[in-house]
């Protein structure tokens, strides 16, 4: 897991895709923190990739960098612990302008379930499961 979690924080961004009804939705994200051991993101819960998440916790995350890209597909389970959100907080403090772990709005998912592929146009892919 530690490798998922190094790979997404630095290619500094990922694309997260949900599903909205019969079409699917794609969007940068920025923050990825490991808690209690497990892999956790953060969103609002006002945005509608929330919306889209509780109605559908399957997700797939995409990153890019140095020539190699990763895939990790899973299932998001909203931990609604002031801890969890705090830790979140904490490793973005820049977040802190816009969320608190307070606001009944920062909410934090963790991956449940997933797979990571790690792929290169020049080596065989790498399988994580976390």
């Amino acid at each position: 897991m530690e490798k998922v979690y190094e790979f997404l924080k630095n290619a500094g961004a990922y694309y997260l895709a949900t599903v909205d009804g019969d079409q699917p939705r794609v969007r940068p994200f920025g923050t990825v923190n490991v808690f209690e051991g497990k892999l956790y993101i953060q969103t609002g819960k006002a945005k509608n990739v929330s919306k889209q998440i509780h109605a559908n916790p399957k997700v797939e995350i995409c990153a890019f960098k140095d020539g190699s890209w990763i895939r990790v597909s899973g299932e998001l389970v909203e931990d609604d612990r002031r801890e969890a959100r705090v830790s979140m907080l904490d490793a973005y403090p820049d977040l802190k302008a816009m969320y608190d772990p307070d606001d009944g709005n920062t909410e934090v998912f963790y991956l449940k379930d997933a797979t990571a592929v790690i792929s290169s146009f020049t080596a065989a892919p790498e399988t994580i499961e976390l």
